[in-house]
C-alpha cells in the first residue's frame, strides 16, 4: 500500500470515502490504476486472458468489438509495463508472441469478475433509472 492510503476491509458506510488519502491532491495511485482498468479494452484483454496464454491473433479475435491491431498492440503494452500481463516472444518464423496474466493480473480478476457480477445484477435497475431520467430530460443529448 502505498504512503498516504488507507485501505478499506470493510463495507463502507454511507457518507465515507472509499478511500482516504492524507491530502486532497494525493491520488494515492488510484487515478493511475483506474486509468488503466477504464479505458474500454484492458479490462476484456484481462478476462479474456484469465482463461490462459493467448497468442496475439487470437486475443484480438476473441474481443468482443472488434479492437483494431494498434489499439491491441496499445492495450497490452500498456498491461505489460503495468505488471499485469507477461509478453513472451518465441524465435520461430514468423515469431510466435504469446500474453499470459502475471500473478498480480490475476489478482485482479476475482475483482473484474465481481464488478461484472455487479453489472449483471443491477444491469435492470440502470436501464430503468435511464429511461427515466431521459423521459425526465428530454433536450439533455446525454444517450
Amino acid at each position: 500500500m502505498s504512503a498516504g492510503h488507507t485501505a478499506v476491509t470493510a463495507p463502507v458506510a454511507a457518507g465515507q470515502p472509499v478511500i482516504s488519502c492524507d491530502t486532497p491532491q494525493d491520488e494515492c495511485g488510484v487515478r493511475d490504476v483506474l486509468d488503466r482498468l477504464g479505458d474500454k479494452w484492458s479490462v476484456y484483454v484481462v478476462v479474456e486472458l484469465a482463461a490462459g496464454v493467448r497468442r496475439f491473433k487470437e486475443l484480438q479475435r476473441v474481443i468482443p468489438g472488434a479492437i483494431s491491431q494498434r489499439m491491441l498492440t496499445l492495450t497490452v503494452r500498456r498491461l505489460e509495463r503495468d505488471g499485469l500481463v507477461k509478453r513472451t516472444v518465441y524465435p520461430t518464423i514468423p515469431p510466435q508472441v504469446e500474453y499470459e496474466l502475471t500473478e498480480m493480473g490475476h489478482s485482479l480478476t476475482h475483482l473484474v469478475k465481481t464488478l461484472a457480477d455487479w453489472s449483471i445484477t443491477h444491469r435492470p435497475a440502470v436501464a430503468a433509472a435511464r429511461e427515466a431520467w431521459d423521459a425526465a430530460h428530454p433536450d439533455a443529448g446525454i444517450r
